[in-house]
């Protein structure tokens, strides 16, 4: 594939002339729409201080578990990729590595995304394929050390009107507020709350952070009552800073209602190291119930990803850490799981609860339909190793018809790789020009509505389901 492919201004969109035809206006409709990214992973720090970016490999290669799982699958040791760490390698050969495993992300989600970049945020010259590994380096290094290839100037330039960054309940959020009172940008930046660590028992650091949340924010309440005291009061303090969501990534989507007697004896037992691992379950199964009752009660948006096996891979998170390709799907249940938690809340005006999955097989069989009758559940776009074109398409198809355009999140870029947000973005948005085009060809929707529907999916929606 040459760089003109990946410049092509038809990429993504349906082969068929006529249809291709409606999906090009479709999309001028939205092009130059601004990007909002209700949930990602971008250091807020980063633009509050506007970073410079470090070199090519460590901006691209060594933090991107999309890329480096795939290089690592072909042979090549995690110990080539990484550029921090001893004995790491210098960045110009790991980026040589990049690059002759380079043919290995045709077809890939990360192979578009990168290509994309390439093109039009670094403007190499010609397609990675096509360079040495060294030419391609020095012309991506010599953009990044141009006084405009800073993170501000690219929040401008790549026309993003909101990010939101995940956060530690007790971060104190100084950049967040240095941001919002800084007269000089004019984007937002907003916190959210993720509580993940305090909830799951089974967090190595369970104990220390829960005993921290305790003394600092819990009303001077001890035990399980200092602890929902610690999170309610961190919660509204990222409200005050602009948070509109908080988020959970939990093994599955459990919830279970206890009374506080039973809550109480689980949290002491966990406390003093004696909890079972059906205890563990069960606990983190009920905060999740607490978190939609917090959310009812200080607005903030639930979003809910689960279904990923962590570090299944143990040499490597030893040798390497967490995050460094080899979390794994497996299949959920969200029918009978978020039960308990709808049957209090689900009709709550107050709660939008953004369910989301690894799982295909659930969009149309559980949460369309949960989407489809619960005022409170929305349906969560394609995440991880599902934002992809092809899996975009089938999430449309899978749901629509059930759900409508109505009751999805928006797009959700969910990434670390700060100059990945516009191309995943673009993405997105030729996925939903190319399927309303296919409806407006089979005399499904006006071409007029469809008009209408694309604004809606890409720009109304997340500012709605995340209250913005």
């Amino acid at each position: 594939m040459s760089q003109s492919i990946a410049a092509n201004p038809d990429r993504l969109l349906p082969a068929d002339p006529g249809t291709r035809s409606i999906a090009r206006s479709l999309l001028e409709r939205v092009q130059d729409l601004p990007i909002i990214s209700p949930h990602g992973h971008v250091d807020a720090a980063v633009i509050e201080n506007n970073t410079p970016f470090p070199d090519p490999a460590a901006l691209l290669v060594s933090p991107d578990h999309y890329v480096t799982r795939l290089i690592h699958a072909s042979g090549v040791s995690f110990d080539k990729l990484r550029s921090t760490g001893p004995n790491a390698p210098e960045s110009r050969e790991i980026w040589r590595t990049f690059v002759e495993a380079w043919p290995l992300f045709e077809g890939t989600a990360s192979g578009y995304w990168l290509r994309t970049q390439f093109e039009s945020v670094f403007k190499l010259a010609a397609d990675l394929g096509e360079m040495s590994a060294d030419a391609s380096y020095d012309a991506i290094a010599a953009k990044l050390v141009e006084s405009d290839f800073r993170p501000r100037q690219l929040f401008k330039d790549f026309n993003i009107e909101v990010l939101a960054t995940t956060d530690d309940p007790l971060d104190n959020l100084a950049s967040h507020k240095a941001l919002a009172d800084d007269p000089t940008f004019n984007g937002r930046v907003l916190p959210t709350f993720r509580p993940d660590a305090y909830l799951n028992i089974a967090h190595p650091e369970w104990a220390a952070k829960v005993e921290r949340l305790t003394e600092t924010a819990g009303d001077g309440a001890s035990g399980y009552a200092g602890y929902i005291a610690g999170l309610e009061n961190r919660r509204r303090y990222f409200v005050e800073h602009g948070a509109v969501s908080a988020d959970h990534g939990v093994p599955t989507p459990a919830t279970l209602k206890l009374d506080a007697a039973e809550a109480e004896s689980l949290f002491e037992k966990a406390r003093a190291g004696k909890a079972t691992a059906a205890d563990r379950d069960a606990f983190e199964a009920h905060m999740m119930y607490q978190m939609a009752r917090m959310s009812v009660e200080d607005g903030l948006v639930m979003t809910i990803h689960p279904g990923s096996f962590r570090n299944h891979h143990q040499p490597t998170f030893e040798a390497f850490g967490a995050d460094t390709g080899h979390d794994i799907p497996f299949a959920v249940n969200y029918t009978e799981a978020i039960r308990p938690l709808l049957q209090d809340f689900g009709t709550d005006k107050n709660l939008h609860l953004v369910l989301f999955t690894l799982d295909e097989t659930v969009f149309s069989r559980e949460l369309a339909p949960l989407a489809g009758f619960y005022p409170s559940v929305y349906l969560g776009a394609p995440w991880w190793f599902l934002d992809a074109p092809d899996a975009m398409l089938r999430f449309r198809s899978a749901v629509t018809e059930t759900t409508g355009f109505s009751r999805s999140s928006g797009f959700i870029d969910d990434t670390r790789a700060f100059c990945s947000i516009p191309a995943r973005h673009d993405a997105s948005r030729r996925i939903e020009a190319s399927f309303l085009a296919r409806l407006v060809a089979e005399h499904r929707v006006t071409e007029d509505r469809a008009h209408e529907l694309i604004v809606d999916v890409v720009d109304s929606s997340p500012r709605r389901v995340f209250k913005l």
